[in-house]
C-alpha cells in the first residue's frame, strides 16, 4: 500500500488524459508529464544531489508544479517531503528547519529575503531556487530536472506503508509547532477513502486556492482526484475575483474553500453573475462554517453547500454526506467514511449515547505515525491505535456528527462545560459580525464566566444587549457571554488559528 506508484500507475492508465493546469502560467500537463516530471525530480535529486531514502526536502514557495513533483518524486526514492509555512516568520522557519533537517531547500522568489535570514541561522547541505530567487551560488531547480533522467527510480527495498512520506508541521498555538509523519499508507487511504465516500470521478475538477504547505492543500482534493484520474486547477495565490473565473472557465465540479473565502466571494461582483450549474458541490473546512452563510450560498446560487472536517494527523476527509442530507444536516460535517472507527468519549474514557458531548477518537488506517522525534507527544496523542483529537463532538440519531469546540478551548462555568466553537458560530450568524472569539474570564461566583470578543462586520457595532438577546433563543443560558467587548480585529497565528493566549493576555489577565 505505498505511494510510490500512484502517479506511476495512473500515467500507465491515462497517460493523455490532462491531470493539472498551472492558472498563472497557462502550462497543462498530462499525467504522462506529470509523472516524467517527478521521476526526473526523483533522479536528481539521488543522483545529483544525494538525496537517500528517509532523507528531508523542504520547500519555502508559492504554490507550484515543484510541489507535484516533490511529492510524487520523493515518494518513489522513499525519501520524505516536509514543506515549509511561508506565512512564518524566519525564526519560526529556522526552528523547524533545525528540527527536521532537511538536506535539500527550495526556495521561491518570493521568499529570498526570508530564507537569507533563516540561513543565517542554520545550515543546508543544498539550497535550489524553485525560479530565479537572487539566492548567490544557488543553483536553479527546473534546470537540474529537465537534465535528469525521466526513467522511474528504482525502489528502496525497505519501502513499505509505514515509510514516511510527509512532515508536515501543525500548529502550535501554546508551544512550538509539531512535525506530523504522514506515512505512505496514510495518502493512500485518504485516496481511497474519499473517492468511496465522496463519488469522486474522472470527470470531476476542482480548483486548488490553498497553500500547499498545509494537508488540505496536498490532500484534500490533488491526491484523491489524480488517484481516480480527475484535474486540477492549481493557483499560486488567492485572489477573489480571479478564482471565481477560474471556477467558471475550467468548469470546475468540486470546489473547497474556508468560511473566509466563502464571505469573500460574496462581496465581490463577480459572484452575482457567476454560474455554478457546473458544480456538484462546495465543501468548507479548516474552520466551522457559520450555517447561515451556508444558507445564504444555497439560496442565492443554488448550489449543494457542504462542511467538512479532518486534521494532519489522520487525514483531511474523515466525514462524508449525500447531497440529499446536505442541506438538512447543516452544521454536521457528516458521518465517518467508508474505512474509519470513531468514538466519543467523556474524561475517564468512556463511551457517551447519542446527544451528548464527548472526545472524538479516530482509528483507522488513515491515521498519522506519530510526530516526529517527539515520543512524549506522540504517547499523548495516539493510545492503542486511536488518535485523540482533542475536538468535542456529539452524534445525533441518525449518526451525524457535529464539532462543537475543542477539548483545550472549554470554559467550566459553574460546573458547566461551555465549549468556545459552539459559541461563536451562534454569534457568527449574526449579520453585523464578522469575527467572534470565546474566552473564560476569572469570577468569583461561577469560577469563570464566557467573555466573547466581537468584530463587527461595519464601523458601528451592534449593542451588546441586540447580541446577547439574538443569541438566548438559540443557547442554554448558561452557555451565553456573561461580557462582550468589540475590537478592530482577532490575533491570527500563522497557522490561521485565532491566537486565544493573547487575547486572554489582554482581557482576561493572562489567565
Amino acid at each position: 500500500m505505498h505511494a510510490a506508484d500512484l502517479l506511476t500507475n495512473r500515467a500507465r492508465l491515462t497517460p493523455d488524459r490532462e491531470a493539472l493546469l498551472e492558472w498563472e502560467s497557462g502550462r497543462r500537463y498530462s499525467y504522462a508529464e506529470l509523472n516524467e516530471r517527478a521521476c526526473r525530480a526523483a533522479n536528481f535529486l539521488h543522483h545529483e544531489l544525494g538525496v537517500e531514502a528517509g532523507d528531508r526536502v523542504s520547500i519555502l514557495a508559492h504554490n507550484g508544479v515543484a510541489y507535484v513533483d516533490l511529492l510524487y518524486g520523493l515518494a518513489k526514492i522513499g525519501a520524505i517531503l516536509a514543506p515549509l509555512n511561508w506565512r512564518l516568520v524566519p525564526a519560526e522557519l529556522a526552528y523547524i528547519v533545525r528540527d527536521c533537517q532537511p538536506r535539500v531547500v527550495l526556495v521561491g522568489p518570493e521568499f529570498a529575503g526570508t530564507w537569507a535570514e533563516v540561513a543565517a541561522q542554520v545550515e543546508v547541505e543544498h539550497v535550489l531556487t524553485v525560479e530565479s530567487a537572487g539566492i548567490a551560488g544557488a543553483p536553479a531547480y527546473e534546470a537540474g530536472v529537465a537534465a535528469a533522467s525521466p526513467a522511474e527510480p528504482a525502489r528502496p527495498r525497505a519501502l513499505d506503508e509505514e515509510t514516511p512520506l510527509c512532515i508536515l508541521y501543525t500548529s502550535g498555538t501554546t508551544s512550538r509547532p509539531k512535525g506530523a509523519v504522514i506515512p505512505h499508507r496514510q495518502v493512500v487511504w485518504n485516496c481511497i477513502n474519499t473517492v468511496i465516500s465522496w463519488g469522486l470521478t474522472e470527470n470531476d475538477v476542482s480548483p486548488l486556492f490553498t497553500p500547499m504547505f498545509h494537508a488540505g492543500g496536498l490532500f484534500i482534493f490533488l491526491t484523491p482526484l489524480f488517484y481516480v484520474g480527475g484535474r486540477i486547477v492549481l493557483t499560486r495565490s488567492f485572489d477573489a475575483d480571479d478564482s471565481l473565473r477560474v471556477i467558471g472557465k475550467e468548469r470546475c465540479t468540486a470546489v473547497l474553500g474556508v468560511p473566509t473565502l466563502f464571505q469573500m466571494w460574496r462581496q465581490v461582483d463577480a459572484y452575482t453573475a457567476a454560474d455554478f450549474s457546473h458544480i456538484r458541490f462546495f465543501i468548507s473546512g479548516g474552520a466551522p462554517c457559520p450555517p447561515q452563510l451556508m444558507e445564504s450560498w444555497r439560496t442565492e446560487k443554488g448550489v449543494v453547500f457542504r462542511q467538512g472536517y479532518g486534521l494532519t494527523e489522520v487525514g483531511t476527509n474523515c466525514f462524508s454526506m449525500t447531497d440529499e442530507e446536505s442541506a438538512p444536516k447543516t452544521g454536521t460535517v457528516g458521518k465517518p467514511i467508508f474505512h474509519s472507527e470513531m468514538r466519543l468519549v467523556d474524561e475517564a474514557g468512556r463511551d457517551v449515547p447519542d446527544g451528548e458531548v464527548g472526545e472524538l477518537l479516530i482509528r483507522g488506517p488513515h491515521v498519522f505515525s506519530g510526530y516526529w522525534r517527539n515520543p512524549e507527544a506522540t504517547a499523548e496523542a495516539l493510545i492503542d491505535g486511536w488518535f485523540h483529537t482533542g475536538d468535542m463532538a456529539r452524534r445525533d440519531e441518525d449518526g451525524f456528527y457535529t464539532i462543537v469546540g475543542r477539548s483545550k478551548d472549554m470554559i467550566i462555568s459553574g460546573g458547566e462545560n461551555i465549549y468556545a466553537a459552539e459559541v461563536e458560530a451562534v454569534f457568527r450568524e449574526h449579520p453585523a459580525v464578522a469575527e467572534a472569539a470565546l474566552i473564560g474570564r476569572p469570577d468569583e461566583k461561577w469560577g469563570e464566566v464566557g467573555l466573547l470578543i466581537v468584530v463587527p462586520r461595519d464601523s458601528e457595532p451592534p449593542s451588546v444587549e441586540e447580541l446577547i438577546q439574538f443569541c438566548r433563543g438559540r443557547l442554554a443560558r448558561y452557555k451565553v457571554p456573561k461580557e462582550i467587548v468589540f475590537a478592530r480585529e482577532l490575533p491570527y497565528s500563522p497557522y490561521g488559528k485565532v491566537e486565544k493566549v493573547k487575547l486572554r493576555q489582554q482581557y482576561a489577565g493572562g489567565q
